[in-house]
């Protein structure tokens, strides 16, 4: 009884915890969403004019809100206040206009629909039985894309409208689709190498440029390839930094020829630190010679492939065993959302199917349905498909088409402001949306001090608020990157973020 006497007023109710508690109260569902919507939209208002990197320092939330959770209920309009005045000073603002950093998140105002309305329903479709519509919702959406990107029917799903023999899935990132196609090749090659179990598993072998994603080697790790056997293949200027397939060639051979067997690839459009496109037809011919499973990773820039102008990124791509692409990154639909695809299913689900009691049924046991369980890491899955259906149904192709060109031309205006100040160089050629550049070495600087000077640039830029940019290293200099493509970015954000750039530049180099 001591401890009640020491906090007299620990279980006094709040007068909201008084009433009958309902969560789902139609009336509070109606009344939240309404001020959540309010929020959203005035966030989007007023996003521009936020610092775009946040000015907090670790655990600021602890001491600003509590360590402890509540005991008693509260306003929701508290909880909003509390969102306002604590959690958005700490947010780095992907939205804002300002945001050239990485690669783009983008959002639309039917993303965000779909994927509230998905949330509401809170629809759990690991089997078509658990939720017909959700699995034809996606197997639809993932159609039309299909053939928004052109590829070929052997990619799309099997009905009653397409006799493809692959079929897709909805996962949350890249890093999913390499690791569950990974698995599904580590399978095959063991099978083919007569391996019981994985007793072989130490002679598999695995390729990649040097320019691809580090989620790939971390997904090589998970699916368990010695790391010994993961080859990262050296990339330079005379490919503009894409994987080069003669020395792709040279390397898978000297592995057979010391008894190891060949057995992924991953090609690259549009790498995260150059941009570098993957030349994906002649790595799946020189795949196929050594029954290498080929997988395409176009999370970025497989979005462009919409344009026909920039389709022929993915000319061979009839020769890939999957390919991966992410419409969260530039095709306005909402975190998260990668869309896999495989030109033949049953090699993905024969790894991955899972098929206890408790969910079998009719639909599954007819063949004639697609569960989508079978296609990745888990069992449960969300309604990933209603959103990507409702920006491709709500803006249609032309729309789509046209975001995706005004984003490059905003690129290659940067471009041309980069190319006409001399006090800069274009480290490698632009492709899609990416400018990769740096202050050059000039007079009697070294690249040494030319390294210094951009971090310093850098640095400078992002602390301003104003803007935000990100670096990486590419042939052994330390490179700025510029990254049109946030939802709400316009010319004059693209200008405004140049004359910032000069006149710190400026400064520096007095």
């Amino acid at each position: 009884m001591g401890s009640l006497d020491t906090h007299p007023m620990s279980f006094s109710a709040s007068p909201y915890d008084k009433a009958a508690f309902e969560p789902l109260n139609p009336e509070d569902v109606r009344a939240y969403l309404h001020k959540a919507v309010d929020f959203i939209s005035d966030y989007y208002t007023t996003v521009e004019s936020m610092p775009v990197l946040p000015n907090v320092k670790p655990g600021y939330l602890q001491d600003e809100l509590s360590a402890s959770p509540p005991t008693h209920s509260a306003s929701f309009d508290v909880t909003m206040k509390e969102l306002r005045t604590s959690v958005v000073p700490g947010m780095m603002h992907r939205a804002s206009p300002n945001f050239f950093a990485f690669f783009p998140s983008t959002n639309s105002a039917a993303a965000i629909a779909g994927d509230l309305i998905a949330s509401a329903m809170n629809t759990v479709g690991f089997t078509w039985q658990a939720s017909p519509a959700a699995t034809q919702m996606e197997v639809l959406a993932l159609d039309w894309l299909t053939q928004l990107l052109r590829l070929p029917t052997t990619f799309m799903n099997h009905t009653s409208t397409s006799h493809g023999t692959g079929g897709g899935v909805i996962l949350g990132t890249t890093s999913e689709a390499m690791l569950v196609t990974l698995v599904a090749a580590r399978d095959a090659a063991l099978r083919r190498s007569g391996s019981v179990g994985l007793s072989h598993m130490t002679r598999l072998v695995v390729y990649a440029a040097d320019q691809t994603h580090s989620t790939f080697f971390k997904a090589c790790h998970l699916a368990g390839f010695d790391p010994a056997n993961i080859r990262s293949i050296p990339t330079g200027p005379e490919t503009n930094y894409g994987l080069n397939p003669t020395k792709l060639l040279e390397v898978m051979q000297a592995d057979v020829d010391v008894g190891l067997v060949p057995t992924y690839v991953c090609a690259t459009v549009g790498t995260t630190s150059s941009n570098a496109v993957d030349p994906v037809g002649a790595i799946a011919n020189i795949a196929t010679m050594f029954n290498a499973w080929v997988h395409v990773d176009a999370a970025y820039a497989g979005s462009t492939c919409i344009c026909p102008e920039f389709r022929h990124h993915l000319d061979g791509i009839e020769h890939v065993d999957s390919i991966s692409m992410s419409p969260h990154k530039w095709l306005l639909t909402c975190l998260d959302c990668t869309c896999l695809y495989v030109r033949d299913a049953h090699r993905l689900s024969d790894s991955l199917e899972t098929n206890p009691e408790y969910l079998k049924n009719d639909a599954t046991e007819s063949g004639e349905v697609t569960d989508l369980k079978d296609m990745q890491v888990g069992v449960g899955r969300r309604f990933r498909g209603l959103k990507i259906w409702m920006v491709m149904r709500t803006y249609g192709t032309a729309k789509l088409q046209e975001h995706i060109r005004s984003d490059v031309a905003m690129a290659k205006m940067f471009l041309d402001f980069v190319r006409a100040d001399n006090r800069f160089e274009v480290v490698v050629p632009r492709n899609f949306a990416l400018v990769c550049f740096r202050i050059k070495p000039s007079g009697c600087m070294t690249e040494e001090d030319a390294d210094e000077a951009n971090r310093q640039l850098m640095e400078k830029l992002n602390k301003t608020g104003k803007v935000y940019l990100a670096h990486t290293m590419v042939g052994d200099k330390f490179i700025l990157q510029f990254a049109v493509g946030s939802s709400l970015q316009e010319e004059r954000h693209v200008k405004s973020a140049w004359d910032l750039i000069e006149k710190t530049t400026s400064t520096i180099m007095e």
